[in-house]
C-alpha cells in the first residue's frame, strides 16, 4: 500500500493537471468553407454543428480541430480574420475544475466566459498572443460536444485517421529573449520537460522542444533571429505537427487527396523524418513528423 501511495504522490508531482493529451485545437478565421476545404484535404471531417454559433467540428481519427467564425463581438479567444489563426487548445484533465485553480495559484490569467444557454462553461486561461488554453474532463462516454454541438446527419462521427495520424503537437513563435520565460511558464503550470538539445523531431529543428506530462504530445518554441526579425506578430501559435507511423506512405496518402508539400532541394522537403505542407490561406500549414501513435 505505501509503494502504491508513493508511485501515484510521484505522478503526481510529475503531472500535476493529470494532463492527458489534446483535446481539440481552435482556429478563428473569417472564411470557413475555405479553411474547411484545406481540412478536408488534410482528412478532417465535418461532423457537428455548434447550437448557437456559427462553429464548425471537424473530425479524424482522434483528432477534434474547431472552425470558429463566430461574431468577434462575443466573448472568443481570438476575433476571425480572413487568415485563419490558431486560437485555442484545449487540453484533456483529470479535473478540469482542479486545473483550473492549480495554474491561477501559479499566475495564469484567467479568461472570462460568457456562456449562452444550453452551452458548457468550460474553464480557460490566457495563452500565447490572443489565445487560449481550455481544460476538459469530459472525454469519454459523455462529453462537451455532447451538450455544445448537434450532430450532421448521415456523417460518420468517427471518420478514421489517414495513415494513422494524430496528434504530435504545436509549434509556437516567441519574442525575443522569452524563451527562459516560456519554458517556466509551461513547466511550472502544467508539467512540461524542455529536453535536450540532442532529442530533435522531424525536419525543422529550431528552436527548443517540451514534451507534456503525459508524454503524448510535443511543443516547439521558436524564437526568431535577432538579426532577421520581421514576424508581424511577436507571438503565437504558428502550425500543428501531425504524427504518423511512415511519413513517406503519410504524404504520399495526402498527394492523392490533393495536398502539396515543400520541396526545397537545400531546405524542407518529404523524408523519413518528417514533411511540411504548402502554405494555405497565408497562414495554414501543417507539419508530418515520424511518429509512432
Amino acid at each position: 500500500m505505501t509503494q502504491t501511495i508513493e508511485r501515484e504522490a510521484v505522478a503526481d508531482v510529475a503531472n500535476p493537471l493529470g494532463l492527458d493529451g489534446i483535446e481539440f485545437v481552435e482556429y478563428a478565421t473569417s472564411r470557413p468553407q475555405a479553411l474547411g476545404q484545406v481540412l478536408e484535404m488534410m482528412g478532417f471531417r465535418p461532423i457537428a454543428r455548434h447550437r448557437s454559433r456559427e462553429v464548425l467540428l471537424y473530425r479524424q481519427g482522434d483528432m477534434n480541430i474547431v472552425v470558429n467564425a463566430h461574431d468577434a463581438g462575443l466573448a472568443r479567444a481570438a476575433a476571425p480574420s480572413e487568415s485563419p489563426v490558431i486560437a485555442a487548445i484545449c487540453l484533456r484533465v483529470r479535473d478540469a475544475a482542479a486545473a483550473y485553480r492549480h495554474v491561477l495559484e501559479r499566475g495564469a490569467w484567467s479568461v472570462s466566459t460568457h456562456v449562452e444557454v444550453m452551452e458548457l462553461n468550460i474553464p480557460a486561461i490566457h495563452g500565447v498572443g490572443a489565445s487560449r488554453i481550455y481544460f476538459v474532463d469530459r472525454t469519454q462516454d459523455f462529453s462537451i460536444y455532447d451538450v455544445d454541438f448537434t450532430p450532421i446527419p448521415t456523417v460518420d462521427p468517427h471518420p478514421p485517421a489517414v495513415a494513422g495520424l494524430h496528434w504530435f503537437g504545436v509549434v509556437q513563435y516567441i519574442g525575443v529573449d522569452r524563451m527562459d520565460d516560456w519554458c517556466e511558464f509551461y513547466s511550472e503550470l502544467f508539467g512540461f520537460e524542455v529536453l535536450s538539445d540532442e532529442q530533435r523531431f522531424g525536419i525543422l529543428p529550431r528552436g527548443r522542444i517540451l514534451r507534456s506530462p503525459c508524454r503524448s504530445f510535443y511543443l516547439q518554441l521558436i524564437e526568431p533571429d535577432p538579426d532577421t526579425y520581421d514576424f508581424e506578430h511577436d507571438e503565437l501559435l504558428q502550425r500543428i505537427g501531425l504524427g504518423a507511423p511512415d511519413v513517406p506512405k503519410a504524404a504520399a496518402a495526402l498527394r492523392k487527396r490533393g495536398v502539396t508539400f515543400v520541396e526545397s532541394k537545400d531546405g524542407p522537403h518529404t523524408e523519413a523524418r518528417g514533411a511540411l505542407t504548402q502554405t494555405w490561406l497565408d497562414s495554414v500549414l501543417f507539419e508530418l513528423v515520424h511518429d509512432e501513435p
